[in-house]
């Protein structure tokens, strides 16, 4: 399969680009990757004069890709297969730089027979590293309040009971294998959308990917294991896709730099507040109208980042990192 070299392919264009590398320049030492994908992130960071770079993807398919031209850089790139709750783990030393770019690749909604796009028909999978519980073993067995419960809580879904319950009506006649066969499920629930709106599906498949995914836990692990790896100086950039996610990243970098005490003007004050990271962005960056017509994956993206200071790297509570509620699971049926 063609690696983004190949000119035009705008589904693999690394969003956001170009300020990562503006506002983190002069780029030197290791940097790492932590959502390699199809290795557009990784090729800017080595071109803007990073020394080497560790590309990290959970998704096998990313690293097999590859292979036709990481050669290309000889020793300066390096591919592990592994998540964000373990990167702190894939270098010997400190790092000068990580970057996440959160969610789905394109990469991956583009082939139908990873399940992961609501429209292109494919097997009702949606798992990035191929491996354990699918989206149809989740939609066909889970209880019906747990699934209102993930659609409410993952994917902001108001009308998370009505879908829960055709999806559970549905299944009774025949189980769910096809993204489609869910998608249509989905959209007799809502309202048909008006020109310009999302497809009706889009909450409800964001939901259960990022269920079956573990994402905001795994984010939540990958920011703290990003503040581990850095060395003092180093920079995270972080770039997300939807509110939720920006939410999480954006409460981390507040606490990180010792902002939270400023939150409440009623809290006590404390004195020994120790900032872990300095906000290089005071507050997202999104996409210029260049980069929206070249990439329209860019609309809704947003970019922090934060350097770290040499204090000593602290564990933050995922309650106080606002994450979603995790649904409860309620049982099988």
């Amino acid at each position: 399969m063609p690696s983004d070299h190949t000119p035009g392919r705008a589904p693999h264009i690394p969003v956001l680009l170009r300020p990562i590398l503006d506002l983190c320049a002069p780029l030197s030492g290791i940097w790492l990757d932590g959502t390699f994908g199809a290795g557009g992130y990784a090729r800017g960071l080595l071109a803007a004069g990073a020394e080497r770079v560790i590309g990290v993807d959970r998704d096998p398919l990313a690293i097999e890709m590859a292979q036709g031209w990481i050669s290309d850089y000889g020793d300066r790139l390096r591919l592990v297969q592994g998540t964000f709750s373990e990167l702190d783990t894939y270098n010997d030393g400190p790092l000068d730089g990580v970057v996440l770019d959160l969610g789905v690749s394109s990469m991956q909604l583009d082939l139908a027979e990873r399940g992961f796009s609501f429209q292109k028909d494919g097997p009702l999978d949606m798992r990035m590293s191929q491996s354990g519980d699918s989206a149809a073993d989740l939609v066909n067995t889970a209880e019906e309040g747990h699934l209102a419960d993930i659609l409410y809580h993952y994917g902001e879904e108001r009308a998370s009971r009505r879908i829960a319950r055709a999806i559970v009506e549905a299944r009774a006649r025949a189980p769910f294998t096809r993204t489609l066969q869910l998608a249509e499920v989905v959209s007799r629930c809502l309202p048909r959308p008006k020109p310009g709106q999302s497809h009706p599906a889009t909450r409800s498949f964001q939901a259960i990917r990022i269920a079956v995914n573990t994402e905001f836990a795994q984010l939540a692990q990958g920011l703290a294991a990003a503040e581990r790896a850095l060395k003092p100086g180093g920079l995270l950039a972080v770039v997300s896709f939807h509110s939720l996610e920006d939410r999480i990243v954006k409460r981390f970098f507040q606490i990180a730099a010792g902002q939270e005490a400023n939150a409440n003007r009623y809290a006590p004050a404390t004195a020994d507040i120790q900032a872990r990271f300095e906000l290089v962005t005071k507050r997202a960056v999104a996409a210029d109208e260049d980069e929206m017509a070249e990439n329209p994956r860019a609309r809704s993206a947003k970019l922090r980042i934060g350097r770290r200071t040499t204090a000593p790297a602290k564990e933050i509570a995922p309650a106080d990192l606002g994450l979603p509620e995790p649904p409860r699971k309620k049982g099988r049926r």
